[in-house]
């Protein structure tokens, strides 16, 4: 007997609390969905990348870049909807941005400030902690100066890393997820206080939540329905307040296509930059 898809909200749960609210609210989208599976954990410091590659996914979040590159493949998962964040400079697009983040103390008010110093990463095949940046960093090398920073600090895994890096002095300038930065600030402003922001990307589309599992076409519009009345649910209002969510955006697959051609096209290792 096969067994039920699972669901997992591991990619935005920036704290225990953050997790529970996901929780909740993947938890009530099953329920009014009428689908019995059952929400897993997948905790750090075990590996996304793991967790994309089960088969049994029926709604969990995955980045925007591996979800791309397995576009048109036997494995390609299955986009079922997009988070829409509330803050105002998301414009209510199921959209996000890396914001480029410095410790608060620091003495640098822009990026070209930073030039010289030491670059941080989380991991080079993550689309807002390396390839975002990475691909807007090369748009400031020239000739005169081919190298803009003088180490690269690598394997930073996430946004907590990256803010922990900053904080102790090992590297001078690094990237953040925005809506995660936003989670952290919305529930650990002591913790996301210790850095600020110096510039961010140009948008992108947000992590879908997507399915490795065949859906019917039922479930999925079964999915969908309970996803977009989410927003208007008085019984989710204070759950989705604290997600910082306003609701769901069913984008198509081919918004998703250029972050794999940007992967391409950011050649330039860190450590060369």
């Amino acid at each position: 007997m096969t067994r039920p898809p699972v669901a997992n909200a591991r990619m935005y749960s920036a704290t225990a609390s953050v997790r529970a609210d996901w929780n909740a609210l993947l938890g009530w989208v099953l329920a009014q969905a009428g689908l019995r599976w059952d929400i897993i954990d997948h905790d750090a410091p075990a590996p996304l990348a793991t967790l994309w590659t089960r088969n049994d996914l029926g709604l969990a979040m995955m980045c925007g870049l591996p979800y791309a590159q397995r576009i048109g493949t036997p494995g390609q998962p299955t986009l079922v909807a997009a988070p829409i964040p509330t803050p105002a400079r998301y414009g209510g697009q199921a959209v996000y941005f890396t914001d480029i983040v410095v410790r608060s103390d620091a003495p640098y008010r822009t990026l070209q400030d930073t030039f010289g110093g030491t670059v941080g990463y989380t991991l080079a095949d993550s689309m807002s902690g390396g390839v975002a940046l990475r691909r807007h960093l090369e748009g400031y090398r020239t000739p005169q100066q081919p190298r803009l920073y003088r180490a690269a600090v690598g394997d930073l895994v996430n946004a907590r890393g990256v803010i922990e890096a900053l904080a102790a002095g090992r590297i001078d300038v690094g990237p953040l997820d925005s809506y995660y930065h936003d989670l952290l600030w919305r529930h650990e402003p002591g913790f996301a206080a210790q850095v600020r922001i110096v510039a961010h990307t140009p948008a992108l589309p947000i992590p879908p939540l997507i399915a490795t599992a065949a859906l019917s076409a039922g479930e999925l519009a079964r999915l969908r329905q309970a996803l977009l009345a989410s927003a208007a649910s008085e019984e989710l209002a204070p759950v989705m307040e604290r997600l910082l969510l306003a609701g769901f955006a069913f984008p198509d697959l081919a918004d998703y296509r250029p972050l794999a051609a940007m992967a391409a096209a950011a050649a330039t290792p860190f450590e060369e930059l």
